[in-house]
């Protein structure tokens, strides 16, 4: 699950989550769309973040169980669907305690796992987000 998304591109079906590793989105979306915490699936950090503040999300400071936590971004490896090699890439994912966070293994396996929130200080927390729904 959350590994493939096909679209057409010019007649041709391409998988743009390219088997689990453009993933991080379509695994946090579908998640918060099925709890009717956002509104809409998507495919990018950028479209994800949009949908989360206008469906009532808001920043805080602290890391807390079910937050949605957005990385800092770092520069592609690979050339591939995200674009060439060096550019800017985001992540999303789900905070689970104070250290540890689940988010989609776009250099691996291509599925979610459990890490350290900052995977272990080599990625920074950009934003994290939190929903009033949560509370309850």
């Amino acid at each position: 699950m959350f590994r493939n998304l096909f679209a057409d591109e010019s007649g041709k079906e391409i998988d743009i989550l390219e088997n689990g590793q453009n993933s991080c989105c379509a695994y946090v979306t579908w998640i918060l769309l099925a709890l009717e915490l956002i509104k809409h699936p998507h495919a990018t950090v950028f479209s994800t973040e949009k949908d989360l503040v206008s469906s009532g999300w808001f920043e805080i400071q602290e890391l807390r169980p079910g937050a949605v936590i957005i990385w800092d971004k770092l520069k592609a490896s690979v050339h591939g669907l995200l674009g060439n090699k060096n550019a800017d890439l985001q992540h999303i994912g789900f905070c689970v305690s104070a250290t540890e966070a689940v988010s989609n293994d776009s250099k691996g396996r291509g599925f979610p796992w459990k890490h350290h929130a900052t995977y272990n200080d080599t990625r920074r927390i950009e934003k994290i987000y939190w929903h009033p729904e949560l509370n309850d």
